[in-house]
């Protein structure tokens, strides 16, 4: 591989691998017949990015033949070798990328100006091929703006958080930080509105919300801002992933980013369960007992010396008469019904579990919820009245 950089694609090509420090903590370099690719992933494979640089970008670009070579390395090692940002354009006038077979080393030589070079000897290790799998054509929404746009609306948020939540109409995108359930009442909330002409494209074809990382889109919007070129994002429905891509005609830039899976099904059916009232007996006048139910209505009212305990559930009071055991057997069966749906909410009625879902693994399914398995006190005080009454 022999690569020659001249010029201010330099400071291109660092600012893309600035950039893919922000993803992964290696770097990936597989040179193809239609570029230069350089890719990272982070350790939970729930981001990737991937910059392709066309032969064009090159004053020179040369690749092995007959055989593939691929190759990664720790990412930090290349960043030292674009350490200085500012003092690129001003000093260096070309970069070498060369591969010395001999020595099993990737050599980058920085040729500045007065004759100076610098040259940085970077050992790696053989690799797989890293690829993404993904369609942007296939996605719902598309918006395309330029990089200023974005960078003052992410500005607003603090270095620190994570996650930021995007949500779209027909005409309107909110931008928002992500704070969980049982947070709102104490976390501050911010939110900025941006109008569709504000973009250079914009396009809805389903209304919805995705939640993703904050840090990786900060490092596209780095690459973006420097070389001017605008910023398109595509996402569908919550849990698959976003994309996030430059493009121009001697390089892609693409970064696909996992979003936060929707509990909002669970959420309606744990909200739907909570509200809905527990169905009323079987209404079967011939088998229930009159005289029981009129008892506990007259021992419920009637003052006495128990009045300053707490008052005994009608259950219980109308099963201490001589009931028959079909009333009594179909009142502990309602019971049961009762404290098994109460249990389920109250397990149910917690806030969901963050989960991504992963770029090559799928999504985290959330842990079967564990049901109450402790017995119920009032029937076991029930079966021992019964079996004072027979006695």
């Amino acid at each position: 591989m022999d690569c020659i950089v001249t010029g201010g694609n330099v400071k291109v090509l660092a600012k893309a691998i600035h950039s893919l420090s922000r993803i992964g903590d290696e770097l990936y370099v597989e040179p193809q017949d239609d570029g230069l690719a350089l890719r990272s992933v982070n350790s939970s494979r729930s981001a990737y990015a991937c910059f392709l640089f066309a032969p064009l970008f090159f004053s020179r670009y040369t690749i092995p033949s007959g055989h593939a070579f691929r190759c990664k390395m720790a990412i930090k090692s290349v960043q030292a070798v674009f350490r200085s940002l500012a003092s690129l354009e001003k000093t260096v006038e070309k970069c070498h990328i060369g591969l010395d077979e001999k020595k099993n080393r990737l050599t980058f030589t920085l040729h500045c100006k007065h004759g100076l070079l610098k040259t940085h000897n970077l050992s790696f290790q053989d690799s797989e091929s890293l690829q993404a799998v993904f369609d942007k054509d296939s996605y719902a929404n598309v918006f395309r703006s330029q990089p200023r746009l974005l960078v003052d609306t992410v500005v607003h948020f603090p270095p620190s958080l994570e996650e930021v939540t995007v949500s779209v109409s027909d005409e309107r995108m909110w931008v928002r930080n992500h704070v969980e359930e049982e947070d709102r009442s104490k976390s501050m909330l911010t939110e900025l509105c941006l109008a569709s002409d504000e973009f250079d494209h914009f396009a809805v074809t389903t209304q919805n919300s995705v939640t993703f990382c904050l840090k990786e889109l900060r490092g596209m919007l780095v690459f973006a801002e420097s070389t001017g070129l605008p910023i398109s994002m595509y996402f569908d429905e919550p849990g698959s992933p976003v994309v996030l891509s430059v493009t121009d005609s001697v390089l892609e830039g693409n970064f696909v980013l996992a979003t936060l899976s929707d509990d909002s099904n669970h959420r309606k059916n744990i909200s739907r369960r909570a509200h809905t009232p527990p169905p009323p007996p079987d209404d079967d006048f011939m088998n229930d007992d009159m005289d029981s139910y009129l008892i506990a209505m007259d021992t419920s009212i009637a003052p006495g010396p128990s009045a300053t305990r707490p008052p005994t559930p009608p259950l219980a009071v109308s099963t201490c008469s001589k009931q028959p055991a079909a009333a009594n057997h179909r009142s502990r069966l309602i019971a049961e019904e009762e404290e098994e749906e109460e249990a389920e909410i109250a397990d149910s009625a917690g806030p969901p579990n963050k989960k991504f879902c992963s770029l090559f693994f799928g999504s985290v399914l959330p842990p079967s919820s564990q049901m109450s398995t402790q017995p119920v006190t009032n029937q076991e005080v029930l079966a021992s009245d019964s079996e004072d009454d027979e006695q």
